[in-house]
């Protein structure tokens, strides 16, 4: 086949739809009868959240090219309008499929663990009478009712906050007649409120923020008639957008511009589905939305808000079983980190084993007399976090400290510039990265003197320095003083903070550079060995699969036989299994307790395996937009133990794998014989 013939949109998944069924996969988890019951209801969560960011973010993108009069087209051929219209189709089948698990499956199944959400006729006397004293002492002071006429327009109304359309009839105290007022719920108000024991009819009773509202709004118009009351909330353009060559302070401009984050254009209405039609018109032509962008709810307009529901239940039993991260056997009792790695690299598979030795490291650092300078990039981790804490208790003592914050981590803005300003105040030097490109690389590294002179300890790693993520989701770290990848890490250091090239590294690559012309030659390199009889194959594991050149490398490879197996955890824009083209190529998603987020690149090399991690997915804003690390791993066992527990394992996965079909639809891996779970596998032998 021509090259030009892999340029045919029937070869390429559209991304947007691709990530639909990535939150299909995870809305599918809260049906999984095997999972713990309040298990099953953060999955619910998740799914709203993840639509949420959806929204905010890749279909903002959309309305904004449609406004900009753009028609591009991307591999799969479809223009943002044709984009914006199936995934209105594909949403609106998601909504109602969530509300359909929460109403006919959750919620059922909770009642019969004790654990009610009680609507308003479900009441007694004493839940009425105690709801009503809540409504006047906690809710009525901070509700501020809006009517609406020439002298109050429809408010400007925060992005996803609890929002009510209230239809009045009489007059108020001027003799205007009632028309429409809108009520919305302050962000400090709980969304969810459980009832006291004394009068909780079971040993779990919530009752809704929403239900306490409706039952008691009319007493926020006095001497007006309330015949309509229906809850609904707006999704904004959350995307932060400043222009880096017109700037000079990076941190001032995004601390100007996330305020107003609240107030981006609508891109969304969702509303009680029992609101009547001239309602959800009226408020559509508020926030001029299409009837596509109206969602009906059959219950809470915020499914993110039951997320409070596993952790105020103390039911042990509904929820996953609690397990201890292990410390490896060889650094368990070691007092010494920096003698422990000059013998063996140490690598940390999280959340299986404990994010602990990469504190404990950075700790020892920070108190080290011998270490005189620590370099660290920070991507998302937070304010109170112990490595922070670690890094300035170096900076008090002393020691050089250099910090690259990506304040342009989305969502995490206002929580990376306090950081910021928390570092600079303990006497660390900051830096904000590169403008133009994402400092998103996982490093660390320290710089000790020894007696035979200066050596450099390097972390590295797949995942942010976060200690609460490293629980939930499979990263990689890597501790090393192998002499090239600290010059290397060094190397990226100094690129990244001064100005001029840098010399060639020698073992890792790097975005915006050598990684994606690595990757490509890697490719290649197995077409190679495949043509000479030698032994040759591709696995691969990310969390997404995007760009358009290393899919049609791929498509290559397989035409030329070299076998591929992807385990691609979100969105995938390859198309496997054509005839001709792609019947050497699988693809795979595993949807488990655990976020898939480690990136492992294995390549056969005729022989002679290749092993990589990395910080990168295969898109292009990773390999052109960022700044990147792809490091090897050269200690043969641990390449093994690698390729072992998070590609052979993954492979063999039937329990929560599921296998992309040349449609582009995602179909679960049945079980022919015993089950195996590649997450619970790995509990059972590391943690």
């Amino acid at each position: 086949m021509n090259e030009s013939e892999f340029d045919r949109p029937e070869l390429f998944i559209n991304r947007e739809l691709s990530l639909l069924q990535f939150n299909s996969r995870v809305l599918a988890q809260a049906q999984r009868a095997s999972y713990p019951l309040l298990e099953r209801l953060r999955y619910l969560c998740i799914s709203s959240s993840n639509l949420d960011e959806f929204f905010e973010i890749r279909v903002a993108g959309l309305i904004q090219q449609v406004e900009y009069g753009s028609t591009q087209r991307g591999p799969d051929n479809l223009t943002p309008q044709e984009q914006l219209a199936q995934i209105s189709i594909e949403v609106q089948a998601l909504v109602d499929e969530q509300y359909r698990v929460l109403n006919e499956q959750l919620i059922p199944e909770l009642r019969a663990e004790g654990i009610y959400f009680l609507r308003r006729h479900e009441w007694d006397d004493k839940q009425k009478h105690w709801v009503h004293d809540y409504f006047v002492r906690e809710l009525s002071p901070v509700l501020n009712p809006i009517g609406l006429d020439p002298a109050h327009p429809f408010p400007r109304l925060l992005n996803k906050i609890l929002n009510f359309v209230v239809i009045l009839e009489g007059q108020d105290a001027f003799g205007r007649p009632g028309q429409m007022a809108v009520v919305h719920a302050p962000r400090a108000l709980p969304r969810l409120i459980r009832f006291p024991k004394e009068i909780a009819s079971h040993e779990w009773d919530f009752v809704f923020l929403s239900s306490i509202i409706h039952a008691h709004v009319d007493e926020l118009f006095q001497g007006m008639t309330v015949s309509g009351c229906h809850q609904f909330r707006v999704t904004r353009n959350s995307d932060l957008w400043v222009d880096e060559e017109e700037i000079t302070d990076l941190r001032h401009a995004l601390e100007g511009e996330l305020p107003g984050r609240r107030f981006g254009d609508e891109v969304r209405l969702e509303i009680d589905s029992a609101c009547p039609e001239y309602e959800r018109d009226f408020l559509r032509s508020q926030f001029g939305l299409a009837k596509s962008a109206v969602y009906s709810c059959e219950g809470p307009v915020n499914l993110m808000r039951l997320n409070q529901v596993p952790d105020l239940v103390d039911r042990r039993d509904l929820k996953f079983r609690e397990f201890t991260p292990s410390v490896p056997k060889h650094i368990r009792k070691a007092n010494d980190l920096f003698a422990v790695v000059r013998k063996n690299d140490i690598l940390l598979h999280h959340p299986f084993e404990s994010f602990t030795p990469v504190l404990d490291f950075l700790r020892q650092a920070a108190s080290d007399a011998d270490v005189i300078a620590i370099r660290q990039t920070l991507y998302r981790t937070g304010v109170n976090s112990a490595v922070v804490q670690a890094l300035t208790n170096a900076a008090a003592s002393g020691k050089e400290v250099l910090v690259v914050i990506e304040l342009r981590a989305r969502f995490d803005e206002a929580d990376n510039i306090e950081l910021a300003t928390k570092l600079q105040a303990a006497g660390a030097q900051v830096v904000y990265g590169v403008v133009g490109y994402k400092t998103h690389a996982k490093m660390l590294l320290v710089m000790r003197r020894e007696r035979d002179g200066l050596r450099r300890y390097v972390h590295i790693a797949t995942g942010n320095y976060h200690a609460d993520t490293a629980r939930i989701y499979t990263d990689y770290g890597l501790i090393t003083c192998n002499p090239e990848i600290g010059e290397d890490v060094q190397q990226l250091f100094r690129q990244i903070v001064s100005t001029g090239h840098s010399d060639k590294l020698k073992k890792l690559l790097q975005s915006p550079f050598t990684l994606y012309d690595a990757m490509v030659a890697h490719i290649r390199q197995e077409i190679a060995h495949k043509e000479a009889g030698k032994p040759s194959g591709i696995i691969a594991k990310m969390n997404s699969l995007v760009e358009e050149n290393i899919i049609k490398e791929l498509y290559r490879a397989a035409q030329a036989g070299v076998e591929i197996k992807l385990i691609v955890r979100g969105v995938c824009a390859l198309r496997p299994q054509i005839p001709g083209i792609s019947e050497n190529i699988e693809v795979r998603s595993i949807v488990g307790r655990f976020l898939e987020h480690s990136r492992v690149f294995h390549f056969e090399n005729g022989g002679d395996p290749q092993t990589y991690l990395s910080s990168a997915d295969w898109m292009a804003r990773n390999f052109f937009a960022r700044v990147e690390t792809g490091f090897p791993i050269l200690d043969r066992d641990l390449a093994e133990r690698v390729c072992n527990e998070s590609l052979q394992l993954y492979l063999q996965d039937n329990s929560q794998a599921w296998i992309l079909q040349a449609d582009g639809t995602y179909l679960p891996l049945e079980a022919e014989t015993k089950q195996l779970s590649a997450q619970s596998e790995l509990l059972k032998q590391l943690a």
